[in-house]
């Protein structure tokens, strides 16, 4: 077995087709799927499989549909693994903290339904937007972000994803603003995202509490393993902890690249960073994080079969 630390992808991995291979080779990935449908109540995987594209993009698709594409990867390759800890970027903690059993699959995809719904509602009712800010250090960016910021209009680091790669998050003229200051200051790229609102900032106030009501209601459970939280890069490991900072994670940063330190100093030197679900994203970011570190991918139903036979 694999000494695991299990990465789960956040949005922006979804497209098109995703997942349409695991179901047509594995039954477990199409009953996991079928149990997804059934649990939000219309077919998200025929938007995964046909699109069109601008529907699956909409945030409260993507969000289930990247983390049901996850958790059918595991489903097949969790025997062939022993994990130590997981994390998840943005939506993938609720995928992380389904493959630790702390959420049912169903449970985790009914909850980022719901997430997405209310970040796609808040972002109507206080537009705002995001950019990517490349080759300036944390420190730079979040003193820039201050002197951007006014009394109504803030701006404030968003994704803290590796070295000389942070999304700034914000009203659009304190965007603008920024945005400036950031060239001058010599950043290497400064590249508008598009998105329906200001993610992980103090704009997703009104989505947080609705999130947090959800929470409340959901059956969660301690966890089998621990998760490395994206706000506060804990060591999670149990579910009254889990809850909390669900919620408090949608108005705070994702510190991811220290959160891949944390995972790195917690499972140990000879632990595999494991992407579990769609795209290579977080493993192309661990390579900047730690280009020591081990670290696979595996999304596609041949990358499933290539696992298993290596640990056979």
């Amino acid at each position: 077995m694999v000494k695991a630390v299990l990465l789960f992808p956040g949005q922006g991995a979804q497209f098109v087709g995703m997942g349409k291979d695991l179901a047509d080779r594995f039954s477990t990935c199409r009953e996991l799927f079928e149990s997804i449908d059934d649990a939000l109540g219309f077919s998200l995987t025929t938007l995964m499989w046909n699109g069109p594209e601008q529907e699956l993009t909409r945030t409260h698709n993507a969000q289930p549909a990247i983390l049901a594409h996850s958790m059918a990867v595991l489903s097949l390759i969790r025997p062939a693994l022993d994990p130590i800890v997981a994390a998840g970027h943005s939506l993938g903690e609720y995928s992380a903290y389904s493959a630790t059993g702390t959420l049912s699959v169903t449970e985790a995809a009914r909850l980022v339904r719901k997430r997405g719904e209310l970040m796609l509602e808040s972002g109507k009712t206080r537009p705002g937007t995001m950019t990517a800010v490349l080759g300036l250090a944390d420190d730079v960016i979040s003193d820039l972000c201050r002197q951007a910021t006014e009394e109504d209009s803030v701006v404030v680091p968003a994704n803290l994803n590796a070295p000389g790669q942070t999304v700034l998050s914000g009203d659009p003229d304190a965007i603008t603003r920024v945005t400036a200051l950031c060239k001058n200051a010599g950043a290497k790229g400064v590249l508008p995202l598009k998105v329906s609102g200001a993610f992980h900032s103090p704009l997703m106030t009104t989505a947080r509490s609705g999130l947090e009501l959800e929470l409340a209601k959901a059956d969660f459970r301690e966890p089998t393993f621990p998760v490395i939280a994206n706000a506060t890069t804990d060591v999670v490991d149990d579910s009254a902890r889990a809850r909390t900072l669900l919620g408090e994670q949608l108005t705070s940063a994702v510190r991811w690249s220290d959160s891949m330190l944390r995972a790195r100093a917690f499972a140990g030197p000879d632990a595999t960073f494991v992407e579990v679900g769609p795209g290579r994203v977080l493993t192309g970011l661990m390579k900047r994080i730690d280009r020591d570190a081990s670290r696979s991918s595996c999304g596609t139903a041949d990358e499933v079969e290539s696992m298993m036979e290596k640990v056979a």
